[in-house]
């Protein structure tokens, strides 16, 4: 995957792949709005959330995937402190 999100970044570059994320996330909102209105299937979800999962890949190579890692780690136990609160 590695080599593909880079080849990505050297043929597109940074700022496209940045509209890029935006777009496919605005898709899948788009998506799921028709879907809360049975105007579409699952199979229209399961596709833009492969896009938008391919573009959050993307992301995370661009800004470090340690880095992305810590901070998932901090709001997995936040979300699990909210849970366990009366």
């Amino acid at each position: 995957m590695e080599q593909v999100y880079r080849a990505a970044l050297e043929k597109w570059g940074v700022e496209a792949q940045y509209d890029q994320a935006i777009e496919e996330c605005a898709e899948l909102i788009a998506a799921l709005k028709h879907f809360k209105r049975d105007k579409i299937g699952e199979e229209q979800i399961i596709s833009e959330l492969a896009d938008v999962t391919l573009m959050i890949g993307q992301l995370t190579f661009m800004f470090g995937d340690e880095r992305v890692r810590a901070a998932v780690a901090q709001k997995l136990e936040k979300l699990a402190g909210l849970l366990a609160a009366p």
